[in-house]
């Protein structure tokens, strides 16, 4: 599990390497105006449906089913499974898609409604929507075939396929005279991807012999038994996007530039999260279900101990530099062009109250990952729908005295209750099961952060005077050697901690 998860994790670094690659070149192409707001609109909208219906709910629910029926039932009857899967996704998306185009100003009043107050933002809205909705039909074909290829054990091909969509978007930007705007190069390099990313993985499916064609749905005792978990799946995922629709709605009522500071700033603040968090969900989901479905409960807790220790490590020094460092992150990031130090300023305060929240957003996959193994749908569901009650009402409480970095930081406290309602609940129920080598390791985590935090201001000051007598690049500079320096930091602390407490992150 360790070596699948190293490996999902490898390759979700590099897809976010080009896709910090991708988004340094948006930013310097684009820029923080009119026409990022309208884009970054037009990107959000088919990936917060997606998300409701493909990644995060269909998987939840899928994953688990498929690896019970192709331990329990074998190979083909898996495969017939999926072909009626993918008929449903294909006739819901579909049908989802045709009435997104044709109601698409509506939808743009509904989502963005400050878009109204300046016209050109919202004749671009509308139309790069048009132009990206597709994506969403042939992205949930994608996560349908990455689910059967991860419950078959094959994680490659899905790790690398939004590195597409990156390599798609930075050959937009070099094309962009050839359309009308780089936003529309960039809204129809999307879907392009989607395309891109739709041919791997059935090429990857069919390669590892699970590539099943459409087949006729029929209500089934495994179709019933998939909707009971999908449709609690989809409300507790429906959940979480409402609090980013809010996020996307709120936004477009506040000064131009702000639906770019969350853009600009949630690229950085994915970054952790795609390498540690995707990573461990998608090695952790199939590992427990198939323990569970073999009967190994206590092999199946012990996965997930390892799994919350090795991304709660991970996350900590990354915490601590959006907090302390967001503004030189970001001007170091996308600091060119387009992109001035007004910009990164706004985008900077985004990124540190996002950080608050860091840690709870990527723990909350390997915790929720107890439930949905054991096929409970209906917990997460819950538990997500009042964490996001709290994040939406917060988000109206914040945004009037601190603007834009109020909706980072109402997400950020909605992931923390999210998390200690799972926690509480999976541990009273006996589904997690903490031992005293995962409590060491992250008090040894702590240590470590703690030291992390004290060395950064320290540094702060010797670091911006060495790299002052630099020609250029002063801002790159800086974030590169107190990046080193506090890797360096953190590393060695926690591996002493680690010592000190009696419990390496390796198994003996």
């Amino acid at each position: 599990m360790l070596r699948n998860f190293l490996s999902v994790g490898g390759i979700t670094l590099l897809s976010r390497l080009t896709g910090f690659a991708r988004d340094v070149i948006m930013a310097a192409v684009i820029g923080a105006g009119p026409l990022m707001d309208a884009f970054s609109t037009a990107f959000r909208l088919p990936n917060h449906f997606r998300t409701i219906f493909g990644e995060g709910a269909f998987s939840a629910a899928y994953i688990p089913a498929y690896t019970q029926i192709r331990v329990k039932q074998g190979e083909e009857a898996a495969k017939a499974f999926q072909g009626r899967m993918l008929t449903i996704l294909l006739l819901a998306t579909g049908l989802l898609t045709l009435l997104a185009l044709y109601f698409t100003p509506q939808v743009i009043n509904l989502l963005a409604p400050g878009f109204d107050r300046t016209p050109e933002r919202y004749r671009l809205a509308v139309a790069l929507t048009r132009i990206t909705f597709p994506y969403l039909m042939l992205i949930t074909v994608v996560t349908l075939w990455s689910g059967a290829l991860n419950a078959a054990g094959r994680f490659v091909a899905a790790a690398f396929a939004p590195i597409l969509l990156n390599l798609s978007l930075i050959a937009a930007m070099y094309l962009a005279g050839w359309f009308d705007t780089p936003g529309h190069a960039a809204a129809w390099a999307v879907t392009a991807s989607g395309l891109l990313q739709l041919v791997l993985l059935g090429y990857a499916a069919q390669r590892a012999g699970i590539l099943a064609l459409p087949r006729w749905p029929r209500r089934d005792a495994d179709l019933r038994l998939f909707f009971r978990r999908f449709l609690p799946a989809v409300i507790g995922a429906a959940g979480t996007q409402i609090a980013m629709f809010a996020d996307t709605i709120i936004s477009t009522l506040l000064p131009t530039g702000a639906p770019s500071s969350i853009y600009y700033a949630d690229r950085i603040y994915q970054l952790p999260i795609g390498v540690i968090a995707i990573a461990a969900g998608t090695v952790l989901l199939p590992e427990m279900s198939r323990r569970f479905a073999n009967g190994d409960i206590d092999g199946a807790h012990s996965a997930q101990n390892r799994v919350v220790a090795l991304t709660a490590l991970m996350t900590l020094p990354f915490a601590v530099a959006f907090l302390l460092l967001a503004e030189p992150i970001m001007l170091g990031a996308f600091g060119r062009g387009r992109f001035d130090l007004a910009a990164a300023q706004a985008a900077g305060g985004v990124l540190a109250a996002y950080g608050v929240g860091l840690p709870a957003i990527v723990l909350i996959r390997a915790a929720v990952a107890g439930f949905q193994a054991r096929g409970d749908t209906r917990t997460p569901m819950i538990v997500a729908l009042v964490a996001v009650a709290c994040n939406v009402a917060l988000k109206l409480v914040l945004t009037g005295p601190l603007g834009t970095p109020g909706l980072a930081l109402a997400t950020s406290a909605g992931a923390w209750i999210n998390l200690v309602l799972l926690v509480v609940l999976g541990c009273r129920r006996g589904w997690m099961a903490p031992d005293r080598a995962l409590l060491k390791r992250l008090g040894a985590g702590l240590a470590a952060a703690l030291a992390l935090a004290v060395a950064t201001p320290l540094l702060d000051a010797p670091l911006r005077a060495l790299t002052a007598r630099l020609p250029q690049f002063h801002a790159e500079s800086f974030l590169m050697l107190i990046g080193g320096a506090g890797a360096v930091i953190y590393v060695v602390t926690l591996l002493v901690a680690l010592r000190l407490a009696g419990a390496p992150l390796r198994r003996r």
